[in-house]
């Protein structure tokens, strides 16, 4: 008997504990459930994932997230994404409405590299379930312009370019945590909230200004493009990089700043050394955190 004891202890260390792909937390980091999670996302307006784009458990849950409030909304579901740009609308609802095909789309739109692996399968389901889905991006082209040579260089563009992005002119507050995070990465400074133009080579400290400011039209153009499709009764639930909607900033202040009433939801993904463990840093990041194992493989 005590030889037993002994070996089913022996066995019992020999043995890891489970290795879970995801824990969710909170705002405050308390431990939650995807229950939960789900409940609050249909009971909100807009719904934020803030995804890390080569992850795969955030590939994973948008999925599943997906096809959960489709479910829950019955018909009142509306997907937008960061990876798909406004001026490619016509090619992604072409393929949603079933009017393409794959290859079709492929042809006609600018998709992601890892399009096929990661987000084919939530358009995917959103062709099968008739689910309007929105290319809320700026086209790329006109945010480079803009980390070029600053907001002002797109008052020179035609009617049929500005349709594609937020209604001009934009206010920019450079002060805020996540742009200014990026202006001191980049060696410059903020300069409050205005939409005057420095000299792009006039000094490091414009040319970060402008950076943070093509952040800015992207942030603002998804919010705009969010609220013009979301009907009453709706949930939008709309998928892009952490960076733009963490701590509650970038297309969160946009659309707060159009719509003080929405009620929006947001998730921020963080990859963690123990994500049993969340540090004090990861408090507040969104509405909930989910935390993944920091060498989970990635999809490229």
């Amino acid at each position: 008997m005590r030889v037993s004891l002994v070996l089913l202890c022996l066995l019992a260390f020999s043995f890891s504990p489970d290795r879970p792909a995801y824990r969710i937390y909170d705002a405050r980091l308390k431990a939650t459930t995807y229950a939960k999670l789900l409940r609050q996302a249909a009971d909100a307006d807009v719904v934020l994932f803030g995804e890390l784009h080569n992850n795969p458990i955030c590939h994973w849950l948008e999925l599943q997230l997906t096809k959960d409030l489709a479910a829950q909304k019955k018909g009142n579901l509306v997907l937008g994404a960061e990876m798909f740009e406004a001026d490619n609308q016509t090619a992604l609802s072409n393929y949603v409405e079933g009017r393409t095909t794959g290859a079709e789309l492929a042809k006609q739109a600018r998709l992601w590299p890892n399009f096929d692996t990661d987000y084919k399968p939530i358009v995917d389901v959103a062709r099968e379930l008739k689910i309007p889905f929105i290319a809320t991006n700026v086209p790329r082209r006109y945010a480079s312009l803009v980390s070029r040579q600053g907001l002002s260089a797109l008052d020179t563009l035609s009617p049929t370019a500005k349709s594609q992005m937020v209604p001009l002119p934009l206010t920019v507050d450079l002060t805020l945590p996540g742009y200014q995070a990026m202006l001191e990465m980049m060696g410059g400074s903020g300069h409050g909230a205005d939409t005057k133009q420095a000299n792009p080579h006039s000094g490091n400290g414009d040319m970060a200004a402008n950076f943070a400011r093509a952040q800015a039209i992207k942030d603002a153009t998804m919010a705009h493009f969010i609220l013009q499709n979301l009907k009453a009764g709706q949930t939008a639930l709309h998928f892009n990089g952490d960076y733009h909607s963490k701590n509650f900033e970038g297309i969160v202040w946009y659309l707060r700043k159009g719509r003080p009433d929405l009620k929006i939801m947001t998730l921020s993904s963080v990859e963690l050394a123990d994500p049993d463990k969340p540090a004090g840093e990861n408090r507040a990041l969104g509405d909930f955190v989910l935390a993944i194992p920091a060498d989970m493989t990635k999809t490229y």
